[in-house]
């Protein structure tokens, strides 16, 4: 196909396309790209007439990708990136004008603990722009960032797609909570005979904590595993159970309640939560606004009563 031959290919199409193999599912990709199912439908349509493939085939009660379909996205996807970048870095940005929509991805701590101040400066800086907030952990951050669903994520992060930009934005101190009345900290054993209740996204009921007990020979008793922060606040209050959190989850939940924090009676190894971005979005201006915003916000030191 020359130059020529491309004034007849849809851009849009290429876009349905891509988020079809993400999705695999046509009530998702119309709610994604705001759109109805029968024009999903009928894209897929044109799309299989474009590529002379099925692209897409019926599994059980899901679809799946052709080979063929694969293929197309593996080449097709650095193309998508380049005119993405392309077209981002043509244009200026000026955030008290500004009527962008920014897709972030959060982890539930950083979402509890970090966002709102960051939130408040941005509707500040910029009061026209639209901030769509994403859940995202690990786990979740890699097909996020892959797919396009977001262009910036703030979580712990291991392994993220290749044309990915990472940068720490802090270390993760963690801090006890406790919502009972008894005076001093506590010991080791206290830490370890307590209740504990554990924030885990995945429902697991172990996590770094556990294994850095057991570096001491030690262990806790987990009884609670719920999947955000903000109940811990209601939960603890006045009873024995008590949860060991990020320190900036921790501020967010003592203040103004009767819940107070205190360091942890062993040594616990810090992780690190990064800021992780899509390579097509690196000189995009508003995009760079966004991460300054969020390195500048998501970075400081912390007051943390106790």
């Amino acid at each position: 196909m020359n130059r020529n031959d491309l004034r007849r290919v849809d851009m849009n199409l290429l876009v349905i396309f891509e988020a079809l193999m993400f999705e695999k599912n046509l009530t998702r990709v119309a709610e994604k790209l705001f759109m109805g199912q029968p024009a999903v439908s009928a894209a897929l349509g044109r799309l299989r007439d474009l590529f002379d493939d099925p692209l897409l085939l019926r599994n059980g009660r899901g679809m799946e990708p052709t080979g063929r379909a694969l293929a197309i996205l593996k080449e097709l996807q650095p193309a998508m990136d380049v005119i993405s970048g392309a077209v981002s870095r043509a244009k200026e940005f000026d955030p008290a004008t500004s009527r962008d929509v920014f897709r972030i991805g959060l982890s539930d701590d950083a979402e509890f603990g970090l966002f709102p101040p960051l939130l408040r400066q941005l509707q500040e800086e910029a009061p026209g722009i639209v901030v769509v907030v994403r859940r995202a952990n690990y786990l979740l951050m890699p097909a996020l960032l892959a797919s396009g669903e977001i262009s910036v994520g703030v979580s712990y992060t291991t392994e993220l797609p290749a044309n990915a930009k990472c940068k720490t934005l802090r270390d993760i101190p963690c801090k006890v909570l406790r919502g009972d009345k008894r005076p001093g900290p506590l010991t080791l054993d206290q830490y370890c005979e307590r209740p504990h209740a554990m924030v885990s996204f995945s429902g697991d009921l172990s996590g770094n904590i556990d294994l850095d007990l057991a570096k001491i020979g030690r262990c806790r008793r987990v009884v609670l595993g719920v999947p955000q922060f903000s109940g811990l606040r209601a939960l603890l209050a006045g009873t024995e159970m008590i949860a060991t959190v990020p320190d900036y989850a921790a501020c967010a939940l003592v203040e103004g309640c009767a819940l107070r924090a205190e360091d942890p009676p062993f040594p616990i190894e810090a992780a690190q939560l990064s800021m992780a971005w899509s390579g097509v979005h690196d000189n995009d201006p508003a995009e760079k606004w966004l991460r300054s915003r969020i390195g500048q916000f998501m970075s400081e030191p912390l007051n943390i009563p106790t």
